[in-house]
C-alpha cells in the first residue's frame, strides 16, 4: 500500500520562512551599508551581485569596486547581528566559500578580460537594520593562491 508523504505546513514552516526572509533582508542592508562606506572612501561601484558563472548559484561576487587607483576589488560582504567574541576575523569566510570566490572571481576575470591589479577584500557588518552599521574592512584576504595565473 503506497501511502503518499504528508509535508507539515504549519508554524514550523512559517518561523523559518520568516527567518529567511529577515536574513536577506540584514543581509541586503549589510551590503547597502558596505557600498556607501566603499562610496565614501572614493571608490566606484562597479557592479552588486555579480554572477558570472552559468547556472551556479553559489557563484556570486556581492561587490566588484574600483579604487582610485584603478585596480579592481572583489568584495565579499559578511553582516551579523553582533561581535562575537568567540569569533574571530573572517570566522564567515570558510574554505567552501573560499573556493565559490575564487571561482566567481575567476570567471569575471576571464570574461572582461582584465589584465590590470585586482584583490579580494572582506567587509564585516555589525548591525541590524535601522541601526547605525559597525564596519570591519579586511584588505587583500589571501583568495588566490601563490604563482596563480589565467593565461
Amino acid at each position: 500500500m503506497n501511502r503518499a508523504k504528508e509535508y507539515h505546513v504549519g508554524a514550523e514552516h512559517d518561523e523559518a520562512r520568516a527567518r529567511g526572509l529577515a536574513n536577506r533582508e540584514q543581509g541586503a542592508w549589510g551590503e547597502d551599508a558596505a557600498a556607501e562606506y566603499l562610496s565614501a572612501r572614493g571608490w566606484r561601484i562597479v557592479g552588486r551581485n555579480v554572477r558570472p558563472c552559468v547556472n551556479d548559484r553559489r557563484c556570486e561576487i556581492d561587490i566588484i569596486a574600483r579604487t582610485e587607483e584603478g585596480g579592481v576589488v572583489f568584495v565579499e560582504v559578511k553582516t551579523h547581528a553582533r561581535r562575537s567574541e568567540m569569533a574571530g576575523r573572517l570566522a564567515g569566510v570558510d574554505a567552501r566559500k573560499k573556493h565559490a570566490l575564487l571561482r566567481a572571481c575567476t570567471n569575471w576575470v576571464m570574461r572582461k578580460r582584465w589584465h590590470g591589479n585586482f584583490r579580494m577584500d572582506v567587509v564585516e557588518v555589525y548591525g541590524k537594520p535601522g541601526e547605525a552599521a559597525s564596519i570591519d574592512h579586511i584588505e587583500n584576504v589571501p583568495l588566490f593562491p601563490p604563482k596563480w595565473r589565467f593565461w
